[in-house]
């Protein structure tokens, strides 16, 4: 039911923008499977800005487009948005663990990337106006792979929700690595010298440096899963490399994503906002 609602609000939502939505894409391949993403085209004759999707769960569960009722990991309410303010987006699945561990899944994002730039055109995107969109283990990922010296995955523009950006920064809270690192990494809770230094490997804190894209960073300061300091100290990382960094604080806001309109019912608006400075 949850899976069917899902659709049918993105298909409405296309319907009004006068858009076509397009579900389960082949993106590639791996262990034989198909990769697979959505795709919303706007009506017209573009070429239109680009967003990529990234969804969170733990680095462990998640979907493109509905997860199951109550789920943090929900990020349709990215796709009205940016439908009415006609990007092409693609909403992208990966593999997850612990059946996948790192970076078997960051590698997927990487290689959607990579086809988004060479397909875009085929569905009126741009492949020069390209933003990366993550919600906390995808928000880690998408700014992760933003670091990258890579120009096969280079965008212009990306955006972390709550976003995992400084895996030492709450260990010692946890007391050690998290159910979802363990998962991820197929590490034990109890921290080691070698465990340290792979984490400080994929904190994208860890790899800022000149030159990088713009960043949004948006976040809610009652954040229980990923401290609202950690975009605090990302964004001051940032800006003193001299890479853009804007930060919106959503107070009282949770981790989750369905609530955030109803605390801050302009935040979806300055998003759009700060895309369309960027981007167009």
């Amino acid at each position: 039911m949850k899976t069917r609602l899902a659709l049918l609000i993105v298909l409405a939502a296309a319907v009004l923008a006068r858009a076509e939505f397009r579900s389960d894409v082949e993106y590639g391949r791996a262990d034989g499977a198909p990769l697979l993403l959505d795709v919303n085209i706007p009506d017209g004759a573009g070429p239109f800005p680009v967003a990529i999707l990234v969804h969170g769960g733990g680095w462990s569960r998640g979907d493109k487009h509905t997860v199951p009722p109550g789920d943090s990991a929900d990020i349709t309410p990215w796709f009205a948005p940016l439908t009415a303010a006609k990007f092409t987006w693609f909403s992208i699945n990966y593999r997850l663990a612990p059946a996948h561990r790192w970076p078997e899944g960051f590698d997927d994002v990487q290689a959607a990337i990579r086809w988004v730039k060479a397909h875009a055109a085929e569905f009126k995107g741009d492949p020069n106006r390209i933003a990366l969109f993550g919600h906390s283990s995808g928000g880690h990922v998408v700014c992760l792979a933003a670091t990258l010296i890579d120009d096969s995955i280079r965008v212009q523009a990306v955006i972390g929700f709550a976003p995992v950006t400084n895996h030492e920064q709450d260990l010692p809270i946890r007391g050690g690595l998290s159910p979802s690192l363990q998962g991820l990494l197929n590490r034990p809770k109890e921290l080691t010298p070698e465990s340290l230094g792979l984490l400080r490997e994929l904190s994208p804190i860890n790899h800022v440096r000149p030159g990088l894209p713009p960043f949004l960073l948006i976040h809610g300061d009652a954040d229980m899963s990923v401290p609202f300091q950690q975009s605090l100290d990302f964004q001051a990382k940032l800006q003193a490399a001299g890479v853009p960094c804007e930060l919106i604080r959503i107070p009282g806001a949770p981790h989750g994503l369905s609530t955030w309109e109803k605390i801050a019912p302009d935040y979806l608006a300055r998003m759009v906002a700060w895309l369309r400075q960027i981007l167009i």
